[in-house]
C-alpha cells in the first residue's frame, strides 16, 4: 500500500497481489461449494439487498424460513430504497421493485404489485368519497415530495394533476399522514394493506389503479446456472415465495 497524508490506495504490486489472490479464493469457494454438493448441503453468506418497507415485512419472513431449512447458511440483508452498486455492496442479488434503467444487470421478473388509492373514515365523511379519478382535482392529496403532481391512472391511459398541502419523499410518513387525515394518497397495496385491514383507512377508485409496479431479482454478471448453489437456492426459495404474493 502506498500511504499519504490524506490518502491510501494500492501499489501496482498491490493490485497485482489482489487480483492473483481473488482467483485463488473463487477457487477455494468452488472446491467447497463442490464437496458439499456431495451430500446436498449448503453453507456460507448470501449478501441480499432489498427496500426498507418492502424487506422486513416480505422478504426477512421468507429469508427465515430459508434459514431454518439450512443451518449452516448464514444472510446479510443490506436495506436501502435506491438502487445501490451491487458490486460495491457485495450484493450476491437483489430484489427490487419498479422499473429498471437500462444496466447489465440479469434479470427475474416475479410479477406485478398492485397500487391503492385510499383516504382515512374521517377525511371522506368530511370532503366526500371520489367516484372518478378526475375528482381529485377538487380534493387534498398526499403527495411525494419529488413528483410532478400528476397521478396516472386506467393503464396508464389518464393523467390527473392533483394538489395538497403535505408532502414527504418518505413512503411510511406519507401513508401516516393519510391515516391522520391530511388527504388522499397513493401507494403500493403491500404498504397499507394492513392499515386497510384494520379499517384505519379505505380504498377508494378501485378499478382505476396504475398499472402493477414490476418486482424482480437483480444480479451481476453470470447466468443463474453458474451462482454458488446456496445463492441459487435463496434465489430460487424468494423466486417462490414473492410470486405467490396477493399484493
Amino acid at each position: 500500500m502506498s500511504r499519504t497524508t490524506r490518502r491510501l490506495h494500492p501499489t501496482p504490486a498491490g493490485l497485482d497481489f489482489a487480483d492473483r489472490i481473488r482467483l485463488a479464493l473463487t477457487t477455494i469457494d468452488a472446491a467447497r461449494e463442490d464437496l458439499l454438493a456431495s451430500d446436498r448441503r449448503l453453507a456460507g453468506t448470501i449478501r441480499i439487498g432489498t427496500s426498507s418497507l418492502f424487506g422486513p415485512e416480505y422478504v426477512t419472513p421468507a429469508l427465515s424460513d430459508f434459514l431454518t431449512r439450512n443451518p449452516e447458511v448464514d444472510v446479510e440483508l443490506v436495506l436501502s430504497d435506491e438502487h445501490v452498486d451491487l458490486v460495491a455492496e457485495k450484493l450476491d442479488f437483489a430484489v427490487r421493485i419498479g422499473n429498471l434503467p437500462d444496466s447489465s444487470l440479469r434479470v427475474r421478473r416475479l410479477g406485478g404489485l398492485n397500487w391503492a388509492i385510499f383516504a382515512s373514515p374521517a377525511y371522506l365523511a368530511a370532503y366526500g368519497r371520489p367516484e372518478h379519478p378526475r375528482e381529485l382535482s377538487d380534493h387534498a392529496c398526499v403527495l411525494r415530495a419529488s413528483d410532478d403532481d400528476r397521478w396516472v391512472f386506467d393503464d396508464n391511459r389518464r393523467r390527473i394533476e392533483v394538489h395538497g398541502r403535505f408532502r414527504s419523499e418518505n413512503a411510511a410518513v406519507r401513508n401516516a399522514a393519510v391515516a391522520s387525515g391530511l388527504g388522499i394518497g397513493l401507494a403500493p397495496l403491500w404498504q397499507v394493506r394492513r392499515l386497510i385491514e384494520q379499517g384505519t383507512v379505505e380504498q377508494i377508485l378501485v378499478g382505476h389503479e396504475p398499472p402493477p409496479i414490476p418486482l424482480q431479482i437483480v444480479w451481476v454478471g453470470r447466468r443463474a446456472s453458474a451462482l454458488p448453489r446456496r445463492v441459487r437456492a435463496a434465489m430460487e426459495f424468494l423466486v417462490a415465495r414473492l410470486s405467490a404474493l396477493r399484493i
